[in-house]
């Protein structure tokens, strides 16, 4: 786990999180708030139980002006059992300066597969409408208060700064799953303002979500594996670890892949990881040491 506004490893960029499955969830109702835990004095309203049906509402929309804390859980889940009071107590001390949601992954199946949820206890933030950074299992206290605090630090920073509305629409139809609006919207963006580095990055958000839209990501990096040759799969690979959040891996798989590689197959591979760079923003640290490691790679 570590600070979302540094660590390329860990931080999800905008449309990250694929939540098409979710377009027609039930008609949603405000959540229920939580009992505070035994103790700590609060009202509790800082920690709320979500569904598929309360997500938007819950998560996406209270984003925008309060940091959410995804807690994905199970009853069944021994570790959960030993992080999720530590969250909601944190959450309540909070006052209201965060919003700890907690979802069922058995009662909300579709939610932890947009997610990409493949352990529990799994953590996401989600700011300004779209996630930040995330981690999974059971971590220290002093930690967890650490990366809330960061978490905290770079809500004021986003939801502070002005928001291009073009930006904000077409990021919506993103995260909605509608890949065709999104692009329609980002492309009219680029017509107008050709150096629009947001607009730019969203555009290759919907070539990404496309690539990997129905793909299991288990299976994908399986046959990876098992293919370390494979260009297809060794792609495939690439784009599902930035969708989760492993950007850096996905940057080294590929420029492994470039030095083993020669001819026509080593440009589309170099295309490839040039386009996963415009995923990231624009003074991300691993993308300037993957683009120094590509240069070594070619030269």
């Amino acid at each position: 786990m570590s600070d979302p506004r540094t660590s390329s490893s860990s931080i999800f960029t905008r449309g990250a999180v694929d939540l098409s499955a979710l377009r027609t969830p039930p008609p949603a109702k405000p959540a229920e708030p939580r009992a505070a835990p035994v103790g700590t004095g609060g009202t509790g309203a800082a920690v709320i139980d979500v569904t598929e049906a309360t997500f938007q509402l819950e998560v996406a929309e209270r984003s925008l002006t309060t940091p959410v804390v995804i807690d994905f859980w199970a009853e069944w889940c021994g570790p959960c059992k030993q992080l999720s009071p530590v969250l909601e107590r944190l959450a309540v001390e909070g006052g209201g300066s965060w919003v700890l949601a907690k979802i069922d992954v058995d009662a909300n199946p579709r939610l932890a597969q947009a997610f990409q949820v493949q352990s529990i206890p799994m953590v996401y933030a989600v700011v300004g409408g779209r996630p930040v950074d995330a981690f999974a299992g059971v971590v220290p206290e002093t930690q967890l208060r650490q990366w809330i605090d960061a978490i905290l630090k770079l809500g004021g920073v986003e939801m502070d700064a002005p928001v291009d509305p073009r930006i904000t629409e077409a990021d919506d139809a993103l995260m909605s799953g509608d890949l065709d609006e999104a692009e329609q919207a980002y492309k009219k963006i680029l017509a107008e303002s050709p150096a629009d580095a947001a607009a730019e990055a969203g555009l290759a958000h919907v070539e990404l979500a496309r690539r990997v839209r129905g793909v299991d990501p288990n299976k994908a990096l399986l046959a990876a594996e098992a293919a370390p040759d494979d260009i297809d799969a060794q792609l495939l690979a690439a784009d599902i670890q930035v969708l989760a959040g492993e950007a850096q891996a996905a940057y080294t798989r590929l420029v492994d892949l470039v030095r083993r590689s020669s001819g026509e197959d080593r440009e589309r591979v170099r295309k490839h990881l040039v386009s996963l760079f415009t995923v990231a923003e624009p003074d991300d640290p691993a993308v300037s040491a993957a683009r120094r490691a590509l240069a070594s790679a070619l030269y």
